[in-house]
């Protein structure tokens, strides 16, 4: 009798601690994640030569700064494990020029760029308190407030450069961590192939100028998040 009773007050007991335990909510198909973060956009770039009228110089080439700024983000939940998210921000870079005959001549290019990047996400732990994710998708760039800069042989009158819009693919890797049923922490690094090719007017002396850059970014990212 004594066992018995020893048995079910070890139920009982068991029961209450696992009701009073914290249920982890787990991302549902419909759920909404907005994710803000501070990013880092590290250009992995490689350029053409700087042509004048049609003739490349020898041994020059351009290059693309870093920038950090902030990035807003909103997942759409599909499934428990499958996401879409578009990625939205703005960054600026200059473009320095790089040997041969435009070694010295500073950054020679200022401009921003809008790459809204939309990806297909699967999320491997929809209940867990660390949430790791896989992305995979495409990315649209385009380049706005391109300024001719620097060296005084650039910055003339009439001077002028336009540079394309580009598409591209993007991958990214990342993690919620939770802090609550709908707050969490984020981290999340990105690939995206991006490119573009600066169309110059009226420098050096030419009537025109280009060069072609490989601009393809890796942005690493931290932030904030929470779900609706």
């Amino acid at each position: 009798m004594n066992k018995q009773l020893l048995s079910i007050s070890s139920l009982s007991v068991a029961s209450l601690l696992l009701l009073a335990s914290p249920v982890i909510q787990a991302y549902e198909k419909g759920d909404w994640l907005v994710r803000g973060r501070i990013i880092n956009v590290s250009p992995d770039e490689t350029s053409s030569r700087v042509s004048l009228n049609g003739a490349p110089l020898a041994g020059t080439s351009v290059g693309v700064s870093d920038d950090t700024t902030i990035e807003l983000d909103f997942t759409y939940m599909l499934h428990r494990n499958w996401g879409v998210e578009l990625i939205l921000g703005s960054s600026e870079h200059d473009v320095p020029a790089k040997g041969g005959a435009i070694a010295g001549f500073g950054d020679i290019i200022n401009a921003r760029t809008l790459p809204p990047t939309l990806t297909l996400q699967y999320h491997f732990r929809p209940d867990g308190d660390f949430r790791p994710y896989v992305g995979l998708g495409v990315n649209y760039t385009h380049f706005f407030d391109e300024k001719v800069t620097g060296s005084p042989v650039y910055d003339t009158p009439g001077s002028k450069v336009k540079m394309d819009s580009s598409w591209g693919l993007a991958a990214q890797i990342g993690a919620d961590f939770k802090i609550n049923d709908d707050w969490f922490i984020n981290a999340d690094v990105k690939y995206i192939d991006m490119s573009t090719t600066a169309h110059f007017k009226n420098v050096l002396g030419a009537n025109r100028a280009k060069v072609d850059v490989d601009v393809d970014p890796w942005v690493f990212g931290i932030g904030i998040g929470k779900r609706f």
